[in-house]
């Protein structure tokens, strides 16, 4: 199992949590293929909106892949992104504040926010147990802190 961070507009994650799916990246399909069956992914949305909206700073939602492929949704005007099937599991929201000097991809960074400008990215267990416990994760498959 491999744990992930993913940078999403937090309403469009509310739209992928409603349908039981995700997209990375505007859409792209080489990240939803790196991720496997099973793995968790975080997401923390820097704005309310993509375009728009206060930062958020603050985890808000986890899920755990299915072990569906990734497949092309038509969402009009010629937009035709790549998403995969997943389980949102029951939390709350973490402001990132309090762990930065926990998470191995923050501590110690002055620009702790450019590590979030990849889109997506792998992070380690110690990292997600960290997040998934200020979130108050309820998940039977969380690692051994």
């Amino acid at each position: 199992m491999k744990y992930w961070i993913g940078v999403v507009s937090r309403d469009h994650i509310e739209v992928g949590r409603a349908g039981g799916f995700i997209q990375l990246c505007h859409g792209k399909e080489a990240p939803l293929r790196r991720i496997a069956a099973g793995d968790r992914i975080v997401f923390y949305p820097p704005r309310q909106s993509m375009h728009a909206g206060a930062p958020l700073q603050a985890f808000t939602a986890v899920c755990d892949m299915r072990p569906e492929p990734a497949y092309l949704a038509d969402m009009g005007n010629g937009f035709t992104p790549y998403r995969r099937n997943t389980r949102f599991l029951p939390s709350g929201i973490a402001p990132i504040a309090p762990l930065l000097d926990r998470l191995s991809f923050t501590r110690g960074q002055r620009n702790w926010g450019y590590a979030f400008r990849r889109g997506y990215f792998q992070i380690t267990s110690t990292d997600y147990e960290v997040i998934a416990t200020a979130m108050g994760v309820v998940d039977s498959d969380r690692v051994a802190a």
